[in-house]
């Protein structure tokens, strides 16, 4: 006799709210003064329309306009410290890089494992493809992870043909980039403009050269820890 099936739960879907709390929560940790910032924002802006409400006799009319405007301003301001906090929760932890990479939302593609990694001294290089090149991107400090760097870009260049590769280092030495400011730079690359067809040929060359089979732990996506700026609106 078949065993009947024990109908399961529907998984309940979490509300904005809730989301936006455990956001605040988080960064609270690692950013204290959160509350104290959020709050004096909208106290001021509510209190700068209500003084133009007074001064032009419709209180109400800038006070409802105010605290709409008052909550925008506040959201904004939570996402940066946001970020900042998501950041600093990987920060200095091996493959770092690869989480920061991965918060770029469209434009470049980085595979889950490193193109190079160092056993002796863990220094990694992390590849990704969009229009401008090929990227590589080494994470270790300056004098070690430039050897690397540079012997994986000799690889790189066998197999890309004439596709751009640049090269970027990040850390917090002379001529690095900070592992929160990374996206962005990567984002502001200018070169060489490769087409569709061109990118998909050049990520197929890079796929049959491989990569270091190593397991990278699992970071902070910066890019998720972010407010749910459509919940805020309502669905």
């Amino acid at each position: 006799m078949a065993r009947e099936k024990t109908p399961t739960a529907p998984v309940k879907k979490q509300r904005w709210y809730h989301q936006l709390w455990q956001v605040f929560q988080m960064t609270r940790k690692t950013d204290p003064a959160i509350t104290w910032i959020l709050l004096a924002i909208v106290l001021v802006i509510i209190g700068i329309g209500v003084g133009i409400g007074l001064a032009t006799g419709g209180v109400v009319f800038w006070l409802l306009l105010s605290i709409p405007f008052a909550a925008l301003v506040a959201m904004f301001v939570l996402s940066r410290r946001v970020e900042k906090a998501a950041f600093a929760q990987i920060e200095g932890q091996t493959g770092a890089t690869l989480s920061a990479l991965r918060s770029i939302r469209r434009g470049w593609t980085f595979p889950e494992e490193p193109a190079a990694f160092d056993p002796k001294t863990r220094d990694l290089v992390f590849r990704g493809v969009g229009r401008p090149g090929v990227v590589l991107v080494g994470e270790g400090p300056a004098p070690r992870i430039t050897k690397l760097l540079e012997a994986e870009r000799k690889r790189t260049a066998r197999v890309v043909g004439g596709a751009p590769i640049i090269l970027m280092q990040m850390g917090d030495g002379e001529g690095q980039i900070p592992l929160r400011k990374l996206p962005r730079a990567v984002q502001r690359v200018k070169g060489g403009k490769l087409t569709k067809a061109e990118i998909a040929e050049v990520n197929k060359r890079l796929t049959s050269l491989g990569g270091a089979k190593l397991a990278m732990p699992k970071g902070v996506d910066p890019n998720r820890a972010r407010p749910d700026r459509k919940g805020m609106r309502g669905r």
